[in-house]
């Protein structure tokens, strides 16, 4: 039986309704799906507890006893069964708001089961809404060690799709294949890992023997996954590398030259050099680059990319520069021609604001070679943009595009240009191995000289009279701030609410000052108009939404006020944190929340005020927060959806696999070996449907 092709609408107790809903709630369509559906916890079923052992705290509890009475209490939506359920010495209610009628049929007054569920305290006692009930003769088969539970949404409930049901469904399964499935690695690779079978894993991921065997098989499975998709990534990256011919950029020549010897602005830092070494290297190695370049806010980022534009333009092609604003757009432009001063370089912009006047000459200008560097928005990748010889691409905050959006840019193009990818977001190692693996990676770990590490404190709402005369020495003193107010969506009130009230009472506080204010609602001109008012000094405050957490450049705002904090994530804090501390003079960040704070909050804001390191704040944030949070795991192409395997925890796993699937590659770069035909297989097999961007990115 092909398990990757059989409908699971076929097994035993599923059927076409309840296949729709695992269809629609879980991506469940085929018995291979199910089997890969895996248990979020565990709980131990091995004990039974008396009535008078159960207290609050307790996760889960069985126990073994008779149901004496079945009561109907209340009507309408508050309508509820209430069982009266005894070990033979106490009482403990069993409530259910839905199915009441399946229940009595099904359960009997005066029988023995085995009740097992979550105890809840209600009044001076405790009752189990909606637990598992098993006849007392299936104690071996039910009270037997591990118990798995599933993800359910709301809608697979309804339908009795519950943990327990899914459970029974991964049971009829495996008995139907016989409790085997096909082996996922070679014989070769097996025996080095000495990991256990892949059926026996997958038997003891849904039905634990032990909770040795357990972690046997969790480490085989993770393993698995990991291992597959560093063996895509490689190969992909290998291929690349061989195959893809790259534009040579032979020389250093005029205008790199004039720039560095002339224009710089300030020493580079050791970093820097380095970077631009790397850059150097892959434009003159016949390689098509495919760089990741990764740095904290106020790196020195920007000028590294910009250093790279000017090597296409010496060796005779064009070059862009993407970025995912119209603000931060700008501000590349401004600080591209500032840096150039009277260079003959010509840089131009293209945005969804450039007027078709200015188009009818830019686009032609651009085609005939007369542009050499076009900066610009998602703009750039309109079908009636074509470059006459693209030789560099910088995508600068890469997550906020879709990489088939990038390749927009350059599919055109009778050859792919070196590409540069430009993050703020310093990025956890174990995540930039699986979502940029077959990327080259740069680091840029120095800040420029000068630049003082900002001060950060967490203060709370009654502490606002404090923060609001600390701004105000601040102003006194000639500087500027920024006071941020959370937005989760563009269409929260209650965040709009919050916005308009912040800036009437900063106004009223701050009568004497300029207060300007910049939302994502705003017209872009109205909200460049007012950004502009800020970065002139015209305005000492500006109160405003995320918007501001890239794109602006302000050296003379020194501190930077975040309200709610604890709505924001780390990386986020981090980010916003970064639009200060940018001239010479020493800046502050002030988290202002609420007193009531979880701990998982107070662990954030913690991390906040004792750490610059955005590594350091990037790793503890997919440490708290996991993948699925993590601002960007969606855009990276394919999207990153792992099945069991947890990147926060599972690195050393992470590069276990890599290097095995590097020692695989290397003896092998195309799998064509006999005894490597299975792994040939199976990446067809996982990756079919998946578009190779990695050759394109």
């Amino acid at each position: 039986m092909n398990i990757e092709d059989r409908s699971i609408m076929y097994l035993a107790g599923v059927g076409p309704k309840r296949a729709e809903i695992l269809q629609k709630e879980a991506n469940i369509v085929s018995f291979a799906d199910l089997l890969y559906c895996f248990p979020y916890k565990y709980v131990d079923r091995s004990r039974f507890y008396a009535i008078s052992e159960i207290d609050g705290d307790m996760p889960y509890i069985q126990i073994k006893g008779r149901i004496t009475m079945f009561d109907i209490v209340g009507e309408g939506r508050k309508k509820r069964l209430i069982a009266k359920f005894t070990d033979g010495r106490d009482t403990i209610d069993l409530v259910w708001f839905q199915g009441l009628r399946y229940v009595t049929d099904k359960y009997k007054k005066g029988q023995d089961y085995i009740v097992f569920g979550k105890p809840t305290e209600f009044g001076h006692s405790y009752n189990i809404t909606h637990p598992d009930i098993d006849p007392i003769e299936n104690a071996a088969q039910v009270a037997n060690g591990f118990v798995p539970f599933y993800t359910t949404t709301e809608k697979m409930k309804n339908a009795f799709i519950t943990s327990r049901a899914i459970q029974n469904m991964q049971y009829n399964l495996l008995t139907a294949i016989e409790w085997q499935i096909p082996e996922t690695l070679p014989a070769h690779l097996l025996s080095k890992l000495k990991m256990m079978s892949a059926s026996e894993a997958m038997r003891n991921i849904h039905f634990p023997e032990s909770a040795e065997k357990l972690q046997q098989a969790q480490l085989r499975l993770k393993f698995d996954e990991l291992f597959y998709i560093q063996l895509n990534i490689l190969k992909s990256a290998s291929l690349r590398r061989n195959k893809l011919k790259g534009i040579v950029f032979p020389r250093v020549g005029e205008v790199f030259n004039t720039f560095y010897h002339k224009y710089l602005p300030f020493e580079l830092t050791g970093a820097q050099k380095r970077v631009i070494r790397e850059i150097r290297k892959d434009t003159g190695s016949g390689r098509q680059m495919n760089r990741l370049l990764q740095g904290d806010v106020g790196s020195g980022k920007t000028l590294v990319a910009f250093m790279s534009t000017l090597l296409a333009i010496d060796n005779g092609y064009q070059a862009c520069m993407m970025a995912p604003t119209e603000i931060l757009a700008n501000q590349h432009l401004a600080t591209i021609r500032e840096l150039l001063q009277d260079m003959n370089v010509r840089v131009e912009l293209l945005t969804g604001s450039t007027t078709k006047k200015q188009r009818k000459t830019l686009l032609p200008d651009l085609a005939a070679g007369k542009i050499d560097i076009l900066v610009g928005t998602h703009a750039l990748i309109e079908e009636n943009v074509v470059f006459n010889s693209l030789g560099m691409a910088v995508i600068d905050e890469q997550h906020r595009f879709g990489v088939a959006q990038r390749s927009k840019l350059w599919i055109k193009n009778e050859y792919i240009p070196h590409v540069l990818i430009m993050t703020a977001t310093p990025i956890p190692r174990t995540l930039a191995m699986t979502l940029y693996g077959d990327l080259d990676v740069s680091v840029i770990d120095e800040l420029p000289p000068g630049r003082k590490p900002i001060l950060t404190f967490h203060r709370y709402d009654k502490d606002r009279v404090g923060v609001f005369n600390f701004m105000r020495g601040e102003i006194m003193k000639g500087r500027q701030v920024y006071v941020v107010f959370p937005l989760i969506r563009e269409s929260e009130k209650l965040d709009y609410k919050n916005l308009e009230e912040g800036y009437e009472t900063v106004g009223k506080v701050f009568r004497e000052y300029e207060v300007c204010m910049v939302h994502g609602k705003m017209k872009t001109k109205e909200k460049d108009a007012q950004m502009l008012r800020f970065a002139r000094g015209e305005a000492q405050i500006l109160v405003a939404t995320t918007v501001i957490e890239v794109g602006v450049n302000v050296p003379n705002a020194s501190v930077m006020v975040i309200e709610s904090a604890e709505r924001f994530g780390l990386s986020q804090l981090h980010q916003l944190r970064g639009r200060v501390g940018r001239g010479a003079e020493q800046s502050y960040c002030i988290l202002v929340s609420s007193f009531k704070l979880s701990d998982e909050t107070r662990r954030r804001l913690e991390i906040m005020t004792s750490s610059n390191d955005g590594f350091k704040i990037a790793e503890e944030d997919l440490r708290i927060r996991g993948m699925g949070d993590l601002e960007g795991t969606q855009q990276s192409g394919e999207g990153l959806y792992l099945k069991i395997a947890n990147l926060a925890t599972d690195g050393q796993i992470l590069q276990y696999a890599r290097s095995f699937a590097q020692d695989v590659l290397n003896n092998d770069p195309n799998l064509e070996n006999p005894e490597n035909e299975l792994l040939k297989r199976r990446l067809n097999l996982l990756f079919r449907n998946k578009i190779n961007w990695g050759l394109i990115s």
